[in-house]
């Protein structure tokens, strides 16, 4: 369920109604996209459980930068749409970012020796995701205004 939605005001029901399987279509679309996305820029960045994973974090930070972005955009271009968000926010954006890989990503660089490394990685990847939804706000509100 979105948290977004409040379900006991109508007309935020809308992703509801009439039938779900538009929405999951759209979010199944959008969510090999976006993991098919990332794959491509993971493989083609790797990196050693010892150095620091960029790929990872630049998915994260600009996936973030996205998804501020696109919520101002739903809300100023696109507020009726009942697609757009779950085709490119859930689907898209989440298949493309991978806090989940930061994670484990941290968790090798403990194992392998490297917590700091680790720890620095996490408040980077947690800095630079706030950061950057922020910023995408920010500019998208500027661009529309």
């Amino acid at each position: 369920m979105d948290p977004d939605v409040d379900l006991h005001v109508p007309a935020e029901r809308v992703e509801l109604s009439p039938s779900p399987y538009p929405v999951l279509g759209a979010i199944s679309a959008g969510g090999a996209i976006g993991a098919l996305a990332r794959y491509g820029l993971s493989i083609a960045w790797p990196h050693q459980p010892t150095g620091f994973p960029w790929a990872t974090w630049t998915i994260n930070v600009s996936g973030s930068f996205l998804v501020g972005v696109l919520m101002v955009m739903i809300a100023h271009r696109f507020p009726d749409s009942r697609l757009v968000r779950p085709f490119f926010g859930v689907g898209i954006l989440g298949g493309f970012t991978t806090f989940s890989t930061a994670i484990v990503d941290v968790q090798q660089a403990a194992a392998h020796g490297r917590p700091g490394l680790g720890m620095l990685y996490l408040g980077g990847t947690l800095v630079g995701a706030l950061l950057a939804v922020a910023a995408g706000s920010t500019a998208a509100g500027a661009v529309l205004r």
